[in-house]
């Protein structure tokens, strides 16, 4: 099992499943031709989707097409099982910024099969996440300004009052399908902006003045 931690802490925190949404934003919907969801739209990425080094990312040499795709990362800190929007934010334990590394091309090509894009998601090194920090020290988590630059360059730039679904509405949902754990992730899906990166990259993500990685590709 991998481990995340927070900042200015010394402790780790072992993590279970990663639950992601995708097309939580409009635009990004809009840019992938895709349609609005009436529903979160729902994968998972197992925790060795977590990078085993720090702050490096392998390109799979079975894939051709690899895309970033920033996101606000919740954690789990305890057991929720059909909650409520109301009671939802509970159970947050802290706020990280993550990537969802995307193999564009093995998703395409699945979608065009109309087979599952497991591979293309869930790939080792696909979920780096930067250090959490706790709920207290973030005022309104959905007020927190999104970014994420490659090679020094704004690819994506978003506020996270722009998703779709909230994060009480998501955990309550997520929480009528999952027993969610202390430790598990949500990734709550991606602004527009999405596109490729190559071997040599360096993404710096971050959620502004509250938390921010930095990933090399590899």
């Amino acid at each position: 099992m991998r481990s995340v931690t927070f900042a200015h802490s010394p402790h780790a925190v072992t993590v279970g499943k990663m639950l992601c949404l995708g097309r939580n934003y409009v635009a990004h919907a809009a840019e992938m031709k895709a349609e609005v969801p009436r529903l979160p739209v729902v994968f998972l990425k197992p925790s060795s989707a977590l990078p085993a080094e720090p702050g490096k990312v392998r390109f799979p040499a079975f894939a051709r097409e690899l895309h970033h795709e920033v996101e606000l990362v919740v954690m789990i800190g305890s057991r929720a099982k059909n909650v409520t929007a109301e009671s939802a934010m509970r159970h947050v334990a802290g706020y990280a910024v993550g990537l969802d590394m995307t193999l564009r091309d093995i998703q395409a090509e699945a979608k065009r099969q109309g087979l599952p894009w497991t591979v293309s998601k869930a790939f080792d090194d696909s979920a780096p996440v930067s250090p959490f920090v706790a709920p207290e020290r973030v005022s309104d988590p959905h007020d927190l300004v999104l970014r994420l630059k490659v090679n020094g360059a704004l690819r994506q730039r978003s506020s996270t009052g722009m998703m779709i679904f909230r994060i009480p509405e998501i955990i309550a949902y997520l929480s009528t399908v999952f027993t969610l754990d202390p430790g598990d992730l949500v990734f709550t899906g991606t602004p527009e902006g999405v596109g490729p990166v190559a071997r040599g990259d360096l993404l710096e993500a971050e959620l502004e003045g509250v938390t921010s990685l930095s990933v090399h590709i590899i």
